[in-house]
């Protein structure tokens, strides 16, 4: 594992304030961010500015721009796999987030990759809604000359699969640039198609560069990026934590089941920081797995093949495989490997298959179809299982060796059986001591002010408060001084008042400035979190207008939504602007990092 080297006060040159927050800062970096940092400073004590005019033409010339969008990490990884094999090739490299990129730069590029992934109903990542509609603006430039290629990460259970990567090909080939190797778009199981397609890439982008290139290839590191580096425990290599705690947060007549989980990481020595979030993966139900191999007359110790790996077909079915989320690629491979037509027949049918995959998990699919399928033949026609991602709950000022979860747990009856969600239902299922594996994946766009004194103001109703319960404690831990505004919501007072002592104790305290509360079933008119923003329209735009850092956190689809057209009146009266006017006011916030969502 590597480790940050310890700075030795007695022997620096620093003042103790300088070097406290040298250290702070150093603690947080990857190995990469370590390297760009030590080349920053050292050519900035020879009289040289690694980031001037002559250092970006001596590598603009023959450099590889990779811009990536990311909304849960994963493009971010693949560009960096991309970034370190350019390099390992001599190849220079700009490795550089869409959200910091400045797309007034697009016109001098000529060698750029695209990996960029799509939620929601076919959207960019929020890091990348800047430039993607930069591409569709009247001032996006002629990009003739240009050579680009597009890698899309996607999930092909939902209807715009991978849809932000064909946007970004579309238009940049209609701005002039010439595609030159066919996009690749990838589901969600695309570890195995990485590789290939990072050495194809870089046959078609090599010899152009290497007859311009200066010998001995860079990755250029915008400065304030967070670098795709590797660390001990990673998605591809998690760490197995125990679990100390699980706890129901929801009262009993509750519509909601809402759990507070509380997990070690001791003896890992994974760090995290408010706004991130943790990767789990989740083991499927026993009794559900049983019933499949029941079903399908299948004998659980038969031994299947998993890659390189050999497991017994139970093994398998438990802990590699989905059996929860469905998605088109299993109905069309299990019909085939089954013999069965009439499923075959729907698979041809988009709007048919959405709609029977819309209610059904893999479970149900089994059961309603079951069929003579060989062990290996039903493992092949599985992806493979997915973590999820949580927003971080806590601090680790406070918690140190743990990590907190605020997980809703996702239910439902249908088809003769209960159902339960994948990760949500292992949480459940879950006592003091069993074992989950877990990472961390950094949540770079969605991070408390580096300035303790500037304000806060926190929107997250139901499970939306995860991350905003860690941002309270490290402002308490830190004893920051900047005032906060929590907007909470959630349908009970009485029942779904998540985490209600800890945020009444922190008004009491004074760490809460204000907290605004919108129970909606409480009254004969529902009211939601959005309607209190409307409400204090006037105070939230004077705290924007002091600086205040703005954050949203929950559903992307309604509640997300819904804010941003609250703020956007909130503006538009208090301003005394036209809705276009507070659009762009409220896209100067996100273009600073002071309006931040991480919406699901």
């Amino acid at each position: 594992m590597t480790t940050t080297p310890q700075l030795l006060q007695g022997a620096s040159p620093l003042t103790p304030d300088q070097h406290q927050r040298f250290a702070e800062l150093a603690s947080t970096l990857t190995p990469l961010q370590r390297m760009w940092v030590s080349g920053y400073l050292a050519g900035s004590a020879e009289g040289a500015d690694p980031t001037g005019p002559a250092a970006a033409a001596s590598a603009e010339a023959a450099t590889l721009t990779i811009l990536y969008g990311s909304q849960t990490g994963n493009a971010r990884h693949v560009a960096g796999d991309l970034a370190q094999a350019a390099r390992a090739r001599g190849l220079t490299v700009s490795l550089t987030d869409m959200a910091d990129y400045k797309p007034t730069q697009l016109k001098s590029e000529k060698f750029l990759t695209v990996v960029v992934s799509t939620h929601g109903e076919g959207d960019p990542p929020e890091s990348a809604e800047k430039l993607h509609t930069f591409l569709t603006s009247r001032k996006a430039p002629d990009l003739s000359g240009a050579q680009v290629t597009v890698l899309g990460l996607g999930d092909s259970s939902y209807e715009f699969y991978c849809q932000a990567a064909v946007d970004f090909e579309d238009r940049l080939r209609a701005l002039g640039a010439t595609v030159v190797a066919e996009r690749l778009l990838l589901d969600v199981d695309y570890e195995d198609q990485v590789a290939g397609w990072v050495e194809s890439t870089l046959d078609v982008f090599e010899p152009e560069l290497t007859a311009v290139t200066p010998a001995g290839g860079t990755v250029v590191q915008m400065p304030g990026l967070a670098a795709a580096a590797p660390t001990a425990y990673s998605r591809r290599s998690p760490f197995l934590a125990e679990i100390g705690e699980v706890q129901k947060i929801t009262g009993r007549t509750s519509t909601k089941d809402v759990r507070h989980v509380e997990i070690s990481l001791e003896g890992s020595g994974l760090t995290y920081q408010p706004g991130d979030s943790l990767g789990v993966f989740f083991r499927n139900d026993p009794e559900a797995v049983d019933a499949v191999l029941q079903v399908l007359d299948l004998d659980g110790a038969q031994e299947v093949t998993l890659g390189e790996t050999t497991r017994t077909l139970r093994d398998a079915l438990l802990d590699d495989l989905e059996l929860t989320q469905s998605y088109p690629g299993f109905v069309q491979r299990y019909a085939e490997a089954a013999g069965l037509a009439t499923l075959a027949e729907m698979a041809q049918d988009k709007a048919a298959l959405r709609s029977f995959l819309e209610e059904r998990q893999i479970y149900d699919i089994l059961h309603e179809h079951p069929a003579p399928v060989g062990a290996q033949q039903l493992v092949d026609a599985l992806r493979k299982m997915q973590p999820r991602l949580y927003s971080i709950a806590s601090s680790q000022r406070e918690v140190e060796d743990e990590v907190h979860l605020t997980v809703g747990v996702l239910e439902w009856d249908g088809f003769g059986r209960a159902h339960l969600g994948g990760c949500s239902g292992h949480v459940r299922r879950s006592e003091e001591g069993d074992r989950v594996k877990v990472y961390v994946e950094s949540g770079e766009h969605f991070r408390l002010p580096q300035d303790p004194a500037v304000p806060t103001i926190m929107v997250g109703p139901g499970t939306g408060i995860a991350p905003f319960r860690a941002f309270l404690q490290e402002r308490d831990a830190a004893g920051a001084e900047g005032e906060n505004w929590l907007f909470f919501g959630n349908p009970h007072f009485t029942q779904d008042f998540l985490y209600q002592v800890e945020m009444q104790g922190y008004l009491r305290s004074g760490l809460l400035t204000r907290m605004d509360v919108a129970f909606s079933r409480d009254q004969a008119e529902k009211v939601y979190v959005q309607d209190r923003l409307r409400q204090h329209g006037a105070e939230v735009y004077d705290w924007l207008e002091r600086g205040a850092h703005l954050y949203v956190c929950g559903d992307a689809d309604r509640m997300a939504k819904d804010v941003h057209a609250a703020l956007v009146d909130i503006v538009t009266e208090h301003r005394g602007v036209g809705a276009e006017s507070a659009e762009d006011y409220l896209g100067g916030l996100r273009d600073t990092r002071r309006y931040q969502r991480d919406v699901y």
